[in-house]
């Protein structure tokens, strides 16, 4: 058997509730929103090839783990982020701009399905 104090750092960990995300793009860049309201503590970390975020929202811990498609550009001045009372709205510029639009956000196609949705109020059709 784990012994308490175990189980309970086991459980601190599950408990943390999956953060939804909504996404548009650009040739050049993504537009994440992570889909939670007054969110606290906030702890975003931006890869070339990840995005992690932990954090407080209505006294429930979030997190999200988002590995991109393809990579993208942590340093460049595009990219940046703020916290709104509705939400954290983030801009991720592309490593490479490109002519084709991303057919994904996410390398993980089930957890994308899962966990992420389409922002039709910043969605453009790649078309037009």
């Amino acid at each position: 058997p784990l012994c308490p104090t175990h189980q309970s750092k086991m459980a601190a960990v599950s408990d943390a509730l999956t953060a939804p995300v909504k996404w548009a793009q650009r040739a050049d860049s993504l537009y994440v929103t992570i889909a939670l309201p007054d969110v606290k503590d906030e702890k975003i970390e931006l890869t070339k090839d990840k995005l992690s975020f932990k954090g407080t929202a209505g006294g429930k811990e979030y997190f999200a783990e988002l590995e991109f498609l393809k990579p993208v550009n942590p340093e460049d001045e595009g990219t940046k982020w703020k916290c709104l009372p509705r939400s954290i709205q983030m801009v991720i510029m592309k490593e490479t701009e490109e002519e084709e639009f991303w057919v994904r956000l996410l390398k993980d196609k089930v957890q994308e399905k899962g966990q992420c949705s389409i922002d039709w109020d910043k969605y453009v059709n790649p078309e037009d």
